[in-house]
């Protein structure tokens, strides 16, 4: 079964209608249909949620958390394994903390990382990725 990791930036891109953002409708239709699992680390949910907050207000923050919690995306929670694999991300690349436990989750899940920022470009050789 195909696995996928969801970034805030894909997240993002899908609820504000980006066209960078119809790749996600596919994972998330191929989810829904059991073809496919998709997670979201719960630091990325995190982002989506200040990120949105900062730029949208507080309405559109909780509308998108909301429909969060209504998908198939199981949210994952931070462990000791995910973290030390995100320390090591962040050791050897330049990237935000908060990417690498997206980062670090799809490389323990073997699952593709669904993303449009740029920063993930150091791990290519470690994590598949889905660019939108």
């Amino acid at each position: 079964m195909k696995r996928y990791v969801l970034d805030s930036y894909a997240l993002i891109a899908y609820f504000t209608g980006e066209e960078a953002g119809k790749p996600v409708v596919e994972v998330l239709k191929k989810t829904l249909d059991g073809d496919a699992e998709s997670f979201l680390c719960v630091v990325n949910w995190g982002e989506v949620y200040y990120i949105t907050l900062r730029e949208n207000g507080l309405e559109q923050a909780e509308t998108f958390r909301k429909l969060i919690e209504e998908y198939p995306i199981e949210i994952v929670n931070v462990d000791q394994d995910l973290t030390l694999e995100a320390a090591r991300f962040k050791a050897s690349n330049k990237m935000s903390y908060a990417d690498t436990f997206a980062a670090a989750l799809a490389k323990i899940k073997k699952a593709e990382l669904v993303t449009g920022d740029k920063e993930f470009k150091s791990v290519e050789g470690e994590v598949k990725i889905l660019w939108l």
